[in-house]
């Protein structure tokens, strides 16, 4: 992991353990679950899609990164948006988790990104056989316009949340039920 101090926060890690249940002082917490169907094959396709940046392309997120899978100290640039029209900024990985039944990452903000905080993005299987991606941000304005953007910053932030989710069913077609055949990049 890299030094604390690279982060544009000071809660590094804030969202690996546990379950958030409340942020810190100052930083709203956002929690988006979603199915994405049932099986062993589909957990696993799922976490290896969201660890290889796969989700987040599937979502119309532009992701460059040094590299291929998410590991600890990785540094990553973030873009939303279309065209010229992009917001974004630099992130650096937190922490990575590679469990039978949890897998996923988390990346910080860096100085210079238009917010301050961190997101994970963790696939889970149940012991119903379920399988969910739970995206979890802790966060604050780290730019004027994103902090005037207010509540509607929120409501993006959440609506991106679930495109996650709509993307990773869609990266994971076929793998069990509720999954579909894998798209290709």
């Amino acid at each position: 992991m890299s030094e604390r101090g690279d982060f544009s926060y000071p809660h590094v890690g804030v969202t690996a353990g546990r379950p958030v249940s409340s942020p810190p002082a100052g930083y709203h917490l956002l929690r988006e679950r979603v199915r994405l169907g049932s099986g062993r094959a589909l957990a696993v396709a799922a976490g290896e899609a969201v660890l290889r940046w796969r989700m987040h392309h599937a979502a119309g997120v532009r992701v460059t990164s040094e590299a291929e899978v998410a590991g600890p100290g990785v540094r990553l640039t973030v873009a939303f948006g279309v065209g010229p029209l992009r917001i974004g900024g630099d992130c650096r990985v937190v922490w990575t988790v590679r469990e039978p039944d949890r897998v996923g990452f988390a990346y910080g903000t860096l100085p210079g990104h238009p917010e301050r905080g961190e997101e994970s993005f963790v696939v889970t299987r149940d012991p119903d056989d379920a399988v969910w991606l739970t995206v979890t941000a802790v966060s604050r304005p780290g730019v004027w316009y994103v902090g005037l953007a207010g509540p509607l910053a929120r409501i993006a932030q959440r609506a991106a949340a679930r495109r996650y989710g709509r993307a990773l069913r869609r990266v994971c077609r076929g793998h069990g039920p509720g999954g579909s055949q894998p798209e290709r990049p």
